[in-house]
């Protein structure tokens, strides 16, 4: 049940934005073959398909998984297709991990399909586009769309005709096609993958038709009475996605628009008119109302009050969302000339504005260090493309990463993380007392010394193999994926706060948490037959009657250790290292066993100490379970309250002034009780410091023994947020607070300015509003201090905004993708793809002042210490080479 509640939540969480660079794994080419039937053939599909990759079947039996392979065929008279697509390769059928579900799925190195045609109009063109979906065992890619063409010329002769085409990756990338016998649909290639075509114009109107590798198709259609000209926009949408309307609010997603160029001499009247199929109400993932089209066609239709004869220039813009993921704002042009009716929309729309623009217009250049901004202009044709940034990217100036090393360094804290734990346990009434008991068995029951040793250590070795199967248990149980999961996931986190404070209770003795004794007596009796069956027995039997004190002990260790796939193995190994350790070495010299303390209430004391830690510790999962939520009930305030009221009453209990049911009268302070009630009032003590205000940030005081415990200063009640300096923010205008009350900067040129001034390095943020998976980095991985301490005072932080819709003061045309940009937004996505040539979000970018990528830009992952290690990677390269 576990599994299938995180499994998808990690998928979904790579599939959003996750990818750090363009990824194009499947290529399609197609070749048309004449039959023996007359006016019959054959439309064959290649799909080339990368190991490890697959694409799936046309013939799935639910929608619920992964998009389906399917093929639309443009309505032709003179074509009929005969039969449905056949398909064959390498067919897998089975259950899908991934997906929880049964699938059809297609492998590489080759995949086929066929469709049989009928024609009996020639030449006949063929025209359509196939969507398919790719997955690997980690990701999958959003849908894409591959526009195909097949020209039938004579059916007298038997020819093939064979075009290429590589398709775009799955976020919206360039979909590249080849020259060939027989063109693809959009020979322009234009780097948003857009085919515009444009069917028979007159001066009643005429018909253009916009495609992306969104799963949306726009169609316009224009006419025009005296001097108002209507232009019909007809939406259709693939199964699952919506369009939002005009009048849906701001606060939530972007509502469709229609807009007219600024310098345009007409004027819209109104809002256009809305026809489809719509929904109302609360929408989940925005939290806000809504209004939504869902379903195939959706209608706009936006008058325009002509005045005089010159084009009619605007665009229109969209966000579609469906229920896992929205895609960010998307604009697209529109062309129409009064005069003759030209209707144009997408990429063709787009060239025959800027043809307009180039006749008009004369073109100044702009020297880049004249430039306030750092960028090259061409008259509005702007040039963002840095040279030292863009070869720099393609060879970081070094291998930041997770190595073996730091990795292997990590798993020591892991294991030595079980070993005190074991340690505890050790200290616990039900595990202390079985020492004696156990060693004094082997060495009496023992023919000579040596076998007793022999079987004390085949017991020890025992205990090491039965917890470090139920890490391994777990670990093949819910998977790497799945107890990464758990450490952010707010009802784990929950689900954890709970169990601890069960946990904690019993610790105080209120009740005792056992399995079933039907468990021990059957292990108790398999123990009885003797040998190395019998010296197992004898272990998981320990195993099952002291879970009451090493089960808590247990959960927290596995709980702690899940974001490694080696953690449960690793830390399980240290616990029962530490716990099998004095029944093999006891075992070995009997003597010792004198020297041991006498078992008494002390143990019980040592419980009620592990109850107030387990009870410190839940409050640490709710806490993550609130910031998920933002639910505002544990802010930092209330948390470091509760830490303190509960050590300062474990420090009252060390000194005898608490007692719970399982104490013993306390005639005189035992020295354990004076060393933990110490300890604890020093931390009470300086836990209280972490309410002092730091006068550097204006928020409280940090505290290091609490990075990662406590939620961030910044997650408080009383007080206000700092404001950005006064000074840097009167020479630098972008610069601000960025998420977490972090020091940043919302302009690229300005941050590289500054950190040239201060000689630091910069930490480029490719975000968006809408941007999950940035979010998630700020609320999980930001809000730790030692990250936070290190974004702002080791970097210089520039937070770019891809689908900021602030307009630019004029609108720009990029050089490299010959696209226009009208807003903040298109020009900070623009300077990701043409510098890092990457479009998804989030992107990390370390760099120096003097503009060189010092590591790869790193994608979404989970994890704060592996992003710390990236911060920390770059950092000391910088002042190494600096």
């Amino acid at each position: 049940m576990i599994k299938r509640i995180f499994l998808p939540l990690c998928l979904l969480w790579m599939t959003l934005q996750m990818q750090g660079q363009i990824l194009e794994p499947v290529q399609w080419n197609w070749s048309v073959e004449e039959t023996d039937q007359q006016d019959e053939y054959i439309l064959h599909y290649e799909a080339e398909i990368e190991k490890n990759w697959k694409i799936y079947s046309q013939f799935l039996e639910s929608d619920d998984g992964p998009i389906r392979t399917s093929f639309q065929y443009e309505e032709k008279e003179g074509v009929q297709l005969i039969g449905k697509n056949e398909e064959s390769g390498n067919i897998k059928r089975g259950y899908d991990k991934m997906f929880e579900m049964e699938l059809i799925s297609l492998k590489g190195p080759k995949v086929h399909f066929k469709q049989k045609v009928k024609v009996s109009n020639y030449p006949a063109q063929i025209s359509g586009y196939l969507t398919f979906m790719t997955c690997d065992d980690s990701q999958c890619l959003p849908p894409t769309d591959v526009d195909f063409s097949f020209e039938i010329k004579a059916p007298n002769k038997k020819s093939s005709q064979e075009t290429d085409a590589r398709s775009g990756d799955a976020q919206g990338n360039e979909v590249e096609e080849k020259p060939a016998t027989s063109a693809p649909g959009n020979a322009e290639g234009s780097p948003e993958g857009v085919a515009a075509k444009q069917e028979t114009n007159s001066l009643k109107g005429a018909t253009a038709v916009h495609e992306s590798e969104d799963p949306i198709v726009w169609t316009l259609s224009s006419s025009k009475e005296g001097d108002v000209m209507q232009l019909r926009f007809t939406v259709d949408i693939e199964d699952g996605w919506t369009i939002y309307s005009q009048y849906t609010s701001d606060d939530g997603p972007v509502p469709t628009s229609f807009q007219l160029e600024e310098n345009s001499p007409h004027n819209l009247p109104g809002k256009a008119k809305e026809e489809g199929k719509m929904k109302e109400g609360m929408d989940p993932f925005f939290g806000v109302e809504v209004k939504k089209f869902v379903a195939s066609p959706v209608v706009f239709i936006q008058e325009v009050q002509l005045n005089g004869m010159d084009p009619v220039k605007g665009y229109l813009e969209y966000m579609i969302c469906n229920d896992k993921m929205c895609l960010p704002p998307t604009p697209v042009d529109f062309f129409v000339d009064p005069a003759n009716m030209e209707t144009l929309i997408g990429k063709k729309a787009t060239d025959r504005s800027m043809g307009d623009a180039e006749e008009g217009e004369s073109f100044n250049i702009v020297n880049p260090s004249d430039d306030q901004e750092g960028r090259v202009l061409i008259g509005n044709v702007l040039d963002q493309k840095i040279e030292s940034v863009f070869q720099s990217q393609k060879q970081p100036l070094s291998e930041c990463g997770e190595d073996e090393t730091t990795k292997n360094r990590n798993l020591l804290w892991t294991f030595i993380f079980g070993f005190l734990g074991g340690l505890l346990a050790l200290l616990t009434p039900c595990v202390f007392p079985m020492i004696p008991l156990t060693v004094s068995y082997f060495t009496k029951g023992s023919k000579d010394r040596k076998s007793g040793i022999r079987n004390g250590l085949i017991y020890g070795l025992s205990i090491i193999v039965i917890y470090v199967s139920i890490g391994l248990i777990i670990t093949g149980v819910f998977g790497a994926t799945a107890l990464n999961a758990l450490s952010t996931n707010w009802i784990a986190n929950t689900l954890f706060f709970v169990i601890f404070v069960i946990f904690a209770l019993s610790f105080f003795g209120l009740f005792e948490i056992t399995l079933p004794s039907s468990w021990a007596n059957a292990s108790d009796r398999m123990a009885d037959s003797g040998g190395l069956i019998g010296t197992f027995f004898m272990a998981f039997t320990l195993a099952i009657v002291s879970f009451s004190c090493t089960g808590p002990i247990i959960g927290s260790a596995l709980v702690q250790s899940a974001t490694d796939s080696l953690g449960p193995f690793t830390v399980m190994l240290g616990f029962s290292m530490a716990l099998a350790l004095p029944f093999g070495l006891f075992a070995a010299f009997p003597a010792l066993l004198n020297s041991l303390p006498q078992s008494g209430g002390w143990m019980n004391s040592v419980k009620v100490v592990l109850g107030f830690l387990e009870l410190a510790l839940a409050f640490k999962f709710l806490s993550v379970a609130d910031m998920t939520m933002h639910w505002g009930i544990l802010k930092y305030e209330v948390f470091m309250a509760i830490w303190i009221l509960i050590f300062a009453l474990m420090t009252l209990y060390a000194f005898g002034f608490i007692k719970f049911p399982h104490d013993s009268p306390i005639k005189k302070l035992s020295i354990g009780r004076w060393i933990t009630g110490i300890l604890s009032g020093a931390l009470t003590i300086y836990l209280v410091t972490g309410f002092f205000i730091n006068e550097k940030t204006g928020l409280y005081n940090s505290l290091a023994l609490m990075s990662g415990l406590a939620p961030p200063a910044t997650y408080n009640v009383f007080l206000d947020p700092p404001s950005p300096d006064a000074e840097i923010k009167a020479k630098y205008p972008s610069y601000t607070k960025c998420a977490n009350n972090i020091d940043c900067f919302k302009d690229y040129f300005e941050a590289v300015d500054y950190a040239q001034s201060k000689d630091k390095p910069l930490l480029l943020d490719f975000t968006g509003y809408g941007c999950v998976n940035c979010r998630k980095t700020e609320e999980h991985i930001w809000v730790k201090d030692e990250v936070r301490n290190k974004l702002n005072e080791d970097f210089v932080l520039v937070s770019l905004y891809v689908d900021d819709r602030k307009k630019l003061e004029e609108t720009l045309i990029s050089k490299h993708r010959q696209e226009k940009m009208r807003s903040i937004g298109n020009r900070w996505a623009d300077f990701q793809i043409v510098n890092f040539e990457q479009n998804s979000q989030p992107l990390y970018v370390m760099m120096t002042p003097d503009e060189k990528v010092i590591a790869d830009p790193r994608g979404y992952r989970e994890g704060a210490s592996d992003y710390l290690r990236f911060l920390k990677c770059g950092l000391e390269y910088f002042e190494a080479n600096n």
